[in-house]
């Protein structure tokens, strides 16, 4: 059977333009050939493209064919050609250029009505599919991707991509409000008269490491986190801490658009470290900063095996240590550092005094006197864990630590051992968060208001992370 598409298009001023978009014929009796095929289809989303961009360019510089001070009919000098690039192929757009009239005295003679319309050469949407696909996975495999469903232009490549994503992520670091030393807002008073918090926050900050692409280093932190709101949508945020200058507006932003209050209740859970600590003071009056239980359990995890290693030498001692070791994490997980402290000191005198030929000796000594700065450093932070635990709230970054492998692991591939800049990897940590919380539309229809549908629903792409 023959198949004819055409297009008819009823401009604003009564015209109507009806033309033929496709033909061609196809048989009814194979499988394979029972509808459009991908190829079909991205010919004809191609066509259908070039014509309604043909149809609104001419229909926008027509509107502007006569000065809009005197109604006079403004002249040609000839035209252009401009390229948009959209997601269903690069679009080649005819660019008159018009005398200017009198009127307009003082500015240049020519000018082309559609630079007003196309401020930018790249469509939002192809901006956006670019970004979001680049953020999941790599810029290589982005193009591929589009290249198989999308009529995108045969230029696109990886180099363009990143480009564009690193093009993205700057728009949204510059509407970033300045650093300050503080974000706590108001007084007291003021704060009674705010409306009832809709629940409290728990915000979880971790750091990761990702392999450096300058040679003066071979890894570089990079800081992720998680805000968990009671009643609203989870978001993450992640920053190179030796990169950017806005770590903390940068968590105020992301706690600002889930409805942060003042009067709000916050818990922040982190490893201990400056880095992450510091990133959360002076947040929040209502603010509550605690030392996850996670990071504890894992260091006194590391002293039980040097122990078991110390006791094919030195039973007795071994034995000692273990029991000294279960005692001092008993004391933590009730919050009792008091008690906790003396006993590790206690710990570091009795493995001074042990004569050993175990070859880790040196190495169990020095991890017990870091675990007693660990703790004395952040003593202030240790709550009673067991009482948080029984009546239901969190004790444990563990949340965060699958975070930083969604976010870091998954997409700057450790196992593949990919390097990066640090202001590479910090502007891809923009959209991929943005991205996996799915708030990465909604910042380009904030940009593009002709962007948003009425029927489209806000859509979340951590399951497509997975």
């Amino acid at each position: 059977m023959k198949i004819e598409i055409k297009l008819r298009i009823a401009a604003g001023d009564g015209a109507i333009c009806e033309e033929e978009v496709l033909s061609f014929s196809k048989p009814h009796d194979q499988l394979e050939a029972i509808g459009l095929s991908l190829h079909e289809a991205k010919d004809l989303l191609g066509r259908l493209q070039e014509h309604i961009v043909a149809a609104q360019a001419a229909r926008f510089a027509a509107e502007r064919r006569r000065c809009a001070q005197c109604g006079r009919s403004l002249p040609s000098k000839g035209s252009t050609v401009i390229r948009s690039r959209t997601p269903f192929g690069d679009v080649p757009v005819s660019s008159p250029r018009l005398h200017r009239c009198a009127c307009d005295a003082g500015k240049g003679k020519t000018f082309s009505p559609l630079t007003e319309l196309f401020s930018e050469h790249v469509a939002p949407e192809l901006l956006y599919l670019e970004t979001k696909w680049a953020s999941l996975v790599s810029f290589g495999v982005t193009v591929d991707l589009l290249k198989d469903v999308l009529p995108v232009g045969s230029t696109l490549n990886a180099e363009t991509v990143r480009n564009h994503l690193h093009r993205t992520a700057a728009r949204a670091e510059a509407e970033l409000g300045e650093e300050r030393a503080s974000f706590i807002e108001g007084f007291p008073p003021t704060w009674a008269k705010l409306p009832i918090p809709e629940g409290p926050i728990v915000v979880g900050i971790d750091g990761g490491y990702v392999r450096a692409r300058d040679g003066t280093q071979s890894h570089f932190e990079v800081l992720v986190g998680k805000s968990i709101p009671e009643d609203r949508e989870n978001r993450y945020f992640g920053l190179v801490q030796s990169h950017d200058d806005k770590p903390r507006r940068r968590l105020h932003e992301v706690l600002r658009e889930q409805g942060f209050q003042m009067n709000q209740d916050i818990t922040f859970l982190t490893d201990g470290g400056d880095s992450v600590r510091n990133m959360a003071v002076a947040m929040s009056p209502c603010a509550e900063h605690l030392l996850d239980w996670f990071h504890i359990t894992m260091r006194l995890t590391v002293l039980g095996q040097y122990a078991k290693g110390l006791a094919h030498h030195n039973p007795r001692e071994a034995d000692d240590a273990a029991r000294e070791l279960k005692r001092i994490k008993g004391y933590l997980w009730n919050g009792n550092h008091r008690r906790a402290l003396p006993c590790i000191e206690w710990l570091i005198d009795d493995l001074d005094a042990v004569e050993t030929e175990y070859s880790g000796m040196k190495a169990f000594r020095k991890a017990v006197d870091e675990f007693h700065t660990y703790i004395a450093n952040n003593a202030g932070m240790i709550p009673n864990y067991a009482e948080r635990r029984r009546y239901g709230e969190r004790v444990s970054t563990a949340f965060v630590e699958s975070t930083v492998n969604v976010v870091v692991g998954k997409r700057f591939s450790k196992r593949q051992q990919m390097r990066w800049s640090k202001q590479g990897a910090h502007l891809l940590l923009q959209t991929r968060t943005r991205v996996l919380d799915g708030t990465l539309r909604g910042k380009f229809e904030q940009w593009y208001p002709g962007m948003v549908s009425s029927n489209s629903a806000p859509q979340r792409e951590t399951e497509m992370a997975a």
